[in-house]
């Protein structure tokens, strides 16, 4: 699974104004009659983690993939809580709420593990995008922000409508997460922002099921990939 240790940030962030263009379909292409490597644009979906998926780290995970192209990809876990919060980690990180100190519902919200890189660091999805100075804009209406400004923004009350803010982030390698999905590791559909920002954290796994039309309790762990 995607267990990288190096950021894959800083390259596929240089493809972020020509891949957030593309159509969030997806794009089986075989390049030649020798070639079966599939290109898959899966920007703006969710991966779903499959049954069978005994991996510690991913198991029972929904991610929200912020960028594909053929270098990697790179998202959030959208549905695993940490024990910090978010006035938790603004203390950290020496910020301070100052829409009604220490009793703003946002200050008391989980911060989300969002993946095993970079797990040391915040990230932040969400909407609308802004204008930060270091933002992957994933959508007209979402963008995920790996700078400070976002969240000096949200603690001064000025900060996006929704947010969903993680340490750390997932990422693959050229072609390792479209090996995980012809083995049937993940399900993938078109993400629906209401389910990151609006449902709540026990809910989403099922709620992107049925986006396929999948009843969750009906899924065998040998299903195929969508």
């Amino acid at each position: 699974m995607a267990k990288q240790t190096k950021s894959l940030h800083t390259n596929l962030h240089d493809e972020a104004t020509q891949s957030a263009s593309l159509t969030a379909k997806h794009k089986f292409k075989v390049k030649t009659e020798d070639d079966a490597n599939l290109e898959l644009n899966l920007t703006n979906h969710f991966l779903i983690a499959m049954p069978s998926m005994l991996d510690p780290i991913f198991g029972g995970t929904v991610i929200y993939l912020c960028e594909h192209s053929p270098r990697g990809a790179m998202g959030m876990v959208i549905n695993r809580p940490t024990d910090l919060t978010v006035a938790g980690l603004f203390d950290r990180i020496d910020l301070k709420l100052e829409i009604i100190p220490d009793s703003h519902p946002i200050g008391k919200r989980p911060v989300m593990f969002g993946g095993p890189v970079q797990d040391d660091r915040g990230f932040v999805l969400h909407t609308p995008p802004g204008k930060y100075s270091s933002s992957l804009k994933v959508t007209d209406d979402i963008a995920f922000t790996t700078s400070r400004d976002v969240l000096e923004a949200v603690a001064a009350g000025d900060g996006p409508e929704q947010v969903l803010i993680s340490v750390g982030y997932a990422g693959w390698s050229a072609g390792q997460l479209e090996q995980e999905i012809l083995a049937n590791g993940w399900l993938t559909v078109a993400a629906d922002a209401s389910i990151m920002f609006n449902l709540p954290m026990e809910e989403r796994f099922a709620a992107a099921i049925k986006l396929l039309g999948i009843d969750p309790m009906m899924l065998a762990a040998d299903a195929g990939h969508a």
